[in-house]
């Protein structure tokens, strides 16, 4: 052995098999020679009763100096009790962001969430997650990668949002499952973006209007009267479009009896309007939801593309499927009910739900308030 130096690496002779030469100045480093004429720079030593060699770069990409600066680096931690080839091995077996979703999708999200929530998650683990960091390994992951994929998102907020609460379900279960260390999670302290709530009413002339486009493209043939009663009930019941969507003949007696909403089991009490969209129904026979769609035994699956036919001939083109349910709790706040009864209505859990609705109690304060002014000006 002697002291590696630029001359003696670049003049040892190719043979023909793998051979190392040793430097004497740092007892377990050394180059090795391939065949192909590859000459690369490592490390050797033994932990626990084993050999271990860290390979540390190709000569001609780093240089000799450069390689004793890593080694000796190594060397040192491996004197502190560390192993850096078990260390690599143990990266190299590490999942990827990408196999962690697909572990996450198949294991997690099945047994613990709704279905409409798994599509979300599918929807964001396919669209922004995986192409962003999928081919990263999962230990890798830092606050600046989760940053930089929220930022990328800016331009759409709710969906940048939304992709983050994933991504912090994601890492707190790989901490959960051993695959990060407790506390690692890198989505910690990324700021979510400002949603601007959408608040959206109809109007009782606007409720008009889109009753009878609901009778006309009955009438015309347009749809069926499955899909028209469906936003009826979202618009007597306030129930969410799930528990209407797929809702079955099981659950309506007096009332519906859903046994899964998204707040779990509630009872949806019926006023007569809503019976009388129910009794008007026809029953299909061999399928159980009231919904019934074209496929034998199944429920409309799709509801969208038909409420923007109905809302376009109707003339309300900015109202959204879920404003009917706005629109129910604001009808019920004109009318003086309280919010806690509001929240039982709606099924809210929390009195925070349904607090985005006081507001709307200000206008018939405010309506009444100009009766009493407009009587005591003489004008009533």
């Amino acid at each position: 052995m002697a002291r590696l130096s630029k001359r003696i690496v670049e003049g040892a002779a190719i043979q023909s098999s793998d051979y190392f030469l040793w430097d004497d100045a740092m007892s377990g480093f050394g180059v090795r020679i391939m065949p192909s004429g590859r000459k690369s720079y490592l490390i050797q030593y033994r932990k626990a009763g084993r050999t271990r060699r860290v390979s540390l770069g190709a000569h001609g990409k780093i240089t000799l100096e450069q390689a004793r600066t890593k080694a000796k680096r190594l060397f040192g931690v491996i004197a502190d009790g560390g192993d850096p080839a078990s260390e690599i091995e143990d990266h190299r077996r590490a999942p990827s962001v990408a196999a962690m979703c697909d572990r996450f999708l198949k294991e997690y999200v099945p047994v613990h969430c709704k279905p409409s929530t798994a599509r979300e998650y599918q929807r964001s683990v396919d669209l922004f997650i995986k192409p962003a960091i999928g081919t990263y390994k999962l230990q890798d992951i830092e606050r600046a990668h989760i940053a930089k994929l929220h930022h990328d998102l800016r331009d759409r907020p709710y969906q940048a949002n939304r992709t983050l609460g994933v991504l912090s379900k994601l890492f707190n279960l790989a901490e959960v499952w051993g695959l990060r260390p407790d506390g690692s999670n890198p989505c910690r302290h990324v700021k979510k973006y400002r949603e601007e709530k959408r608040e959206r009413y109809l109007s009782a002339e606007e409720r008009r209007r889109l009753l009878r486009a609901l009778d006309n493209v009955v009438a015309d043939g347009t749809e069926t009267e499955h899909v028209a009663g469906a936003f009826k009930l979202l618009l007597f019941t306030g129930c969410r479009l799930g528990e209407i969507q797929t809702l079955k003949w099981d659950y309506v007696r007096d009332n519906l009896y859903l046994p899964d909403s998204k707040t779990g089991a509630k009872t949806v009490f019926l006023n007569d309007a809503a019976r009388s969209v129910l009794d008007a129904l026809p029953r299909i026979d061999g399928n159980p939801y009231v919904i019934a769609g074209a496929v034998e035994g199944q429920h409309v699956t799709d509801l969208q593309k038909p409420w923007r036919r109905i809302r376009a001939q109707a003339g309300l083109e900015d109202v959204r499927i879920h404003d009917l349910r706005h629109s129910f709790a604001s009808a019920a706040v004109g009318l003086g009910m309280s919010l806690p009864l509001i929240g039982k209505l709606l099924g809210h859990t929390t009195p925070q739900t349904t607090a985005r609705y006081a507001h709307l109690a200000d206008d018939p304060i405010r309506a009444a308030a100009e009766l009493v002014g407009g009587a005591m000006a003489g004008k009533g």
